[in-house]
């Protein structure tokens, strides 16, 4: 590859963006990086923290601020954290600067993906997983189809099929 290329992962919570982000990695031989797992080395707190202590408000900035410097970097794959979408500069860095793949899934495979994942603060609360799951679902999506420029399921197949599919759409 003479350029260098930088590969984004957009999709709800459960979709296997870091799963299916470090399957394309390895095979392009690209560096891969998780947003919420940068978010938790620069401030040396797991999400859950930083949500308890700065709401989601506080997260959402924090976020912005990595994917902005981590989409200045070349010949990456990011995949981004389910909510990063709600932000305009967010969606308009990824859509500039690579390719945005939005790896869409239903949510019953959401559902049983994060069932027993307590690192995820928008699901510890009173309200069902699969409602919640539903309304971030409505507000979303239409944000991911709006700046992706691949769509890609991944109820069928397994992670690395996933990955292969996306690298062969991209002609990589």
């Amino acid at each position: 590859m003479a350029e260098k290329r930088n590969i984004f992962l957009v999709g709800p919570m459960g979709a296997g963006k870091s799963t299916i982000g470090r399957h394309i990695a390895e095979t392009l031989h690209l560096e891969f990086f998780d947003s919420d797992q940068e978010i938790e080395r620069r401030t040396g707190a797991d999400i859950a923290w930083v949500f308890d202590i700065e709401g989601e408000e506080g997260f959402r900035q924090r976020e912005e601020a990595v994917i902005s410097d981590l989409t200045e970097l070349q010949g990456i794959v990011l995949a981004t954290g389910g909510g990063s979408v709600l932000s305009k500069d967010v969606r308009n860095k990824l859509s500039a600067r690579g390719i945005v793949v939005y790896l869409e899934t239903p949510i019953e495979k959401q559902v049983a993906r994060t069932q027993r994942d307590k690192r995820r603060p928008l699901l510890q609360t009173e309200e069902a997983p699969r409602e919640v799951l539903e309304r971030l679902a409505e507000t979303r999506n239409p944000l991911y189809s709006e700046i992706a420029d691949i769509v890609v399921r991944t109820d069928e197949q397994g992670a690395k099929a996933v990955a292969n599919q996306i690298i062969e759409k991209l002609g990589f």
